[in-house]
């Protein structure tokens, strides 16, 4: 089924024009989705007593969330190239660290946060990861009287729940909107940023410049990180998970980045009785449709896919490869198949049995760690059309979501 074409906008606001894009996890091998959630007894606000007014809830956690403004050199955007930015976040420990989105502050020439009594800091970007859009900077220690925010459990919030946003929304410094949960584990399409993971759906009002902002439960504990919306839609935000931002805050404090194996290769499974009508001499297993250009697969002899064709509606890059085992482990396993390429680190070697033109070869080569590429970060243009081109199918079953694949087309900022 077609949908009407749609706007995504990034929530974060650029004081020349409005960022815009959203992000899907392409069938990548590259970055391993998130670990799927743990069982846990969901929590009622209202059985916990978590009933503080909102109003309350605004002048308690309100001082905690800050106003982010940074600079950077565009030669293609700005008066003399120079471009400055807006954002939110906020502080989670005594010691001054705040959390954002890798997007407000990721390779921009100064960062400055403003505390809620007006204050201006300089900041220090300690770590960002764009593929998962999160970065932590510190600041000097604010006083005590700016208590460090608590996060929360994001495994445990229920659709229906109550949430609120806190923010800067259009540089309108402690904006709070409220919402419901509308969706868990949404997956919103392609973009030029990879952000490969499920995120919290809310119909809580998000605009640009709540990106890296919190997102709460009705206890006041952070549930959330604000990242985007969609700006044609009524109400539709998402949210990281705050879980999320937890497994990545040691690595990314010790290291300033997330270490990542790198194949370079994107695949989707593939069987043989959905494909019969096609007459073709295919197996099961992963099909590569694309092998990034100077990757290990590349280099391996990995061979991408040239024909574009498309069954029952969904998107097939033909005439590539097909994975039918990976260090021994067949795809016909999704769940110990997912576990074992989680499991791979930078410096393992990967041994590929792949099917060709009916015959059957082997690749090897070792994982380096996984470089930024050009479809991890925001393009000059901070808006993107995107346009309906059937439902890709990611290979492992954490990888769920309800969204179609889209292909971005970049446009020039408003002026």
């Amino acid at each position: 089924m077609n949908l009407p074409s749609i706007w995504y906008g990034l929530a974060f606001t650029f004081i020349l024009g409005i960022s815009g894009c959203a992000s899907h996890p392409p069938p990548a091998l590259d970055s391993p989705p998130a670990p799927a959630p743990a069982a846990v007894l969901p929590r009622n606000p209202a059985e916990t007593g978590c009933n503080e007014p909102i109003p309350d809830l605004f002048v308690r956690l309100s001082p905690s969330v800050v106003s982010i403004s940074t600079v950077e050199m565009d030669r293609f955007e700005g008066e003399y190239g120079i471009r400055s930015a807006v954002g939110s976040g906020f502080i989670i420990s005594d010691d001054g660290l705040v959390l954002t989105n890798s997007h407000v502050v990721f390779d921009r020439q100064a960062i400055t946060v403003i505390l809620d009594d007006g204050r201006r800091v300089d900041a220090t970007l300690l770590g960002a990861d764009p593929i998962y859009d999160l970065a932590v900077l510190r600041i000097p220690a604010p006083p005590r009287v700016i208590p460090a925010l608590v996060l929360g459990d994001s495994d445990g919030i229920r659709i229906g729940e109550d949430v609120i946003a806190i923010g800067n929304p259009l540089a309108l410094e402690q904006t709070l909107t409220r919402g419901v949960v509308s969706g868990l584990n949404r997956f919103v399409p392609d973009s030029p940023f990879s952000l490969a993971l499920p995120l919290i759906q809310t119909d809580a009002p998000i605009n640009p410049g709540n990106s890296g902002g919190p997102l709460f439960n009705r206890c006041g504990e952070a549930v959330g990180i604000n990242t985007l919306i969609v700006s044609d839609a009524q109400n539709i935000g998402f949210a990281i998970p705050i879980n999320v931002a937890k497994q990545v805050l040691p690595p990314l404090m010790e290291h300033g980045r997330l270490i990542r194996p790198w194949f370079g290769m994107s695949v989707k499974p593939i069987r043989r009785q959905d494909l019969a009508i096609l007459n073709l001499p295919l197996v099961d297993g992963l099909l590569v449709e694309k092998v990034d250009s100077g990757s290990p697969a590349q280099q391996a002899g990995v061979r991408g896919g040239s024909l574009a064709v498309a069954i029952a509606g969904e998107q097939f890059l033909f005439g590539g490869d097909i994975i039918t085992e990976m260090n021994g482990q067949s795809p016909d396993d999704p769940d110990r198949f997912d576990e074992m390429v989680a499991s791979l680190k930078v410096g393992d070697t990967v041994r590929l049995t792949l099917y060709r033109e009916r015959q059957v070869r082997k690749a090897t080569f070792k994982l380096p760690e996984r470089p930024l590429l050009p479809g991890d970060l925001r393009p000059s243009a901070s808006s993107a059309s995107m346009r309906k081109r059937g439902r890709a199918v990611p290979p492992s079953s954490a990888w769920k979501g309800d969204s179609g694949a889209i292909e971005p087309t970049p446009l020039q900022p408003p002026r």
